[in-house]
């Protein structure tokens, strides 16, 4: 019983530290729009759910493309996976590829330092 209170209290946090990151960066960064709360919320939930379902699959089948690139292929996982939170998610804008781009490194660079301060 208390492995998945555990588990729900870790998803819960990942949540909640996903959709600050994402806010952050949408206020950091230009070309990245959120409209109010609720969108930040589900945009940091369905950004979460596609990392950890979707970003898997497609890392084993571009492996051989982040193996030639030394690793750098996953900026571009990275971006797609925000790219597609953005269109999955009413509210969520995200302008160009290239604000996906940096977008997704501001989010991963905020996610690593609130999760190491937690």
């Amino acid at each position: 019983m208390n492995d998945i209170r555990e588990k729900g209290m870790n998803f819960i946090t990942r949540w909640l530290l996903n959709a600050v990151a994402i806010g952050m960066t949408a206020y950091i960064l230009p070309g990245m729009e959120v409209d109010g709360f609720w969108a930040l919320l589900w945009a940091g939930l369905v950004l979460g759910l596609l990392n950890a379902i979707i970003k898997p699959i497609l890392l084993l089948l571009t492996l051989p493309i982040t193996i030639l690139t030394l690793g750098l292929f996953t900026l571009v996982l990275n971006a797609v996976m925000l790219y597609l939170t953005a269109w999955i998610v009413r509210g969520f804008e995200i302008a160009s590829f290239w604000t996906a781009v940096v977008g997704s490194v501001i989010i991963s660079v905020i996610s690593f330092i609130v999760s190491k301060s937690l």
